[in-house]
Parts: C-alpha cells; structure tokens; sequence
C-alpha cells in the first residue's frame, strides 16, 4: 500500500498539503497513514522557498519508516557541488550555472553549514532505486542493464563516497549509468538546432522518451518536452543504437524528474511521471497504488 510522490523541490507546504489529502496525520513530529506508506522519488532541494522544511519532513517519515526516499539528480549533484578534489576544486564545478541552481538551497542554510552537511551524509544513505514483484521505481530512467549494473556495484543500491568520486569520471560504466538512472536519456539534435531550456540554458540535446522505441520515432516524437521547433525527421541510425528502449511490460515504472505540464495522465499503462512542475507553480503529484496491475486515471491524486 504505496503511495509514490513527485519532485517537492523545496515546496514543503504543498508537501504536507498532499499528505493531508492522502490521509496522513501529523504525530510526534512525523506524518504517517495506519495502512501506507510513502514513496518518494527525488529532488527534495533546490528552487522552493522551504527546502529546511522539505528535508525535516522527508526524512522524520524515512526514519519513522512511513517513507522510503529515493535520491535525485539534485541530491546527488549536491554532493558532488560540496565534494573536494584532492588536486583542488569540486567533483560538480563551481561555474554560474551550478551555482544558480543551488542557490536557494545554500541560502536556505545560511549560518547552519553543520546541519547541512548532516543532510549531505543523508543523501548518500537514499538507494537509487526500488523495486517490488509489482512496480519499479527510479528518479529519471529505468533501463534494465544500467540497474543490473549499479546493482553489482553499489552498496545496498546506495552510493559510497568512493563510487560518487568514480561516479564523475566521463565516458566510464559507472559515469553513464549513474547518468541515465538520474537524469535520463539524451540524444544530439540535427546540427544548427537548440533551444532554451527552463532555466534558459541553451541546449542541443533533448531528453528522450526511454520507453519508446526510437526507431519508430521522431526528433520531436521522442522529446520528452514537447518543442515545436523540433523536427519531424526520423533519428538517426547511432542515435538510436546508443539509446535503446525500455521492452519490459511486466511492471509499472513510477519516475519523476521531467518538468510536466498541465493535466497528470500517462504515456501508456505501465509507465507514470509524477513531475508536474511543482516549482513551476504546477502540481505536486502522487500515485495512490493498491492491488491493480496496471495504472488507473483515478489513483492520481495532486495539489
């Protein structure tokens, strides 16, 4: 009896406004529900004007054991924005952009340094996925030899603070799956195309739709972001035998991460985004699971 939970990115109170309405109760300093539990997918931090309060929640319920708390592309590369190289520097560069996007965590957390580094060595205790006989669930992208791999490697499907430092290093096993699992699938776009992403970042790579075929896709089919700049043209040939494509139809798949917009629904009856742009001023999303087997239109329940 799982209830899985969308990006929060810092929006604590639309948080507790959630749980309220999935019926859980606020006691001794924890929300919990007498029959469920939590399942969140990642991105406590970052962009929203509570991140403290976000954490606090989170966590209280991951230690009462009413959560379990995936980690997110935000959490990780918290750690490696925090993360010291022994020849000088950071694991994730201290350019603008970075900085940007951590911005109102670290204000947050102004004069409180030893609180948050409690909450970095927290991050490193969120597994990177989960998974029962009925549903998987992961940040940004489920592809089954990248979860087969981190599972020969990681530590109880957490990351130890060796692997976060190989974790880094480009073109290695671990640097792609790590990649793909948090933040999803890319490919190139046709040369002289780009775009603007949300935070105004210009861009020539989309996120891709990882359980479509792209073989019988589009550049614009397959984005994740719907563009109309993109082009109706079949994807090229290395495009596609980089990306393969998620087959397995034997579960549901729950994920966040992608900035949805408008209306929650899903792309096919075994795969559900819960992202739907909370910090966009969109909604925070759950998916109240029972015993179905494929996904119903009325378990999405949002604020």
């Amino acid at each position: 009896m799982i209830d899985l939970i969308g990006d929060i990115h810092g929006h604590a109170d639309k948080l507790e406004e959630l749980l309220l309405k999935l019926g859980y109760v606020k006691n001794k300093q924890t929300y919990a529900h007498p029959e469920r539990k939590v399942l969140f997918v990642g991105d406590y931090i970052d962009r929203g004007p509570k991140i403290r309060e976000t954490l606090e929640i989170v966590r209280a319920m991951v230690e009462s054991e009413n959560a379990i708390a995936l980690m997110g592309n935000h959490e990780y590369n918290a750690l490696c924005f925090h993360a010291q190289k022994t020849e000088g520097g950071h694991l994730r560069r201290h350019v603008i952009k970075n900085i940007v996007q951590h911005y109102e965590t670290l204000r947050q957390f102004q004069n409180r340094q030893k609180e948050y580094e409690k909450y970095l060595d927290w991050f490193k205790t969120l597994p990177l996925y989960y998974e029962t006989d009925k549903f998987k669930a992961v940040h940004a992208c489920w592809d089954n030899n990248n979860i087969e791999y981190l599972r020969s490697i990681l530590v109880n499907d957490r990351l130890t603070d060796e692997l976060i430092y190989q974790s880094v290093e480009r073109e290695t096993e671990l640097n792609e799956a790590i990649d793909q699992t948090l933040k999803g699938k890319e490919i190139s776009l046709p040369s002289n195309l780009s775009f603007a992403d949300k935070d105004g970042t210009i861009r020539t790579k989309i996120r891709t739709k990882w359980w479509e075929d792209p073989a019988s896709m589009t550049y614009k089919s397959i984005s994740v972001e719907p563009m109309d700049n993109l082009p109706e043209q079949a994807i090229s040939p290395t495009a596609i035998n980089s990306l393969g494509f998620y087959q397995d139809m034997g579960k549901m798949v729950f994920f966040g991460h992608y900035w949805l917009k408008g209306e929650p629904s899903f792309y096919r009856a075994d795969i559900c985004c819960l992202d739907y742009s909370v910090a966009k001023g969109g909604k925070l999303v759950a998916y109240r699971l029972n015993e179905e087997s494929r996904l119903e239109k009325n378990n999405l329940i949002y604020v």
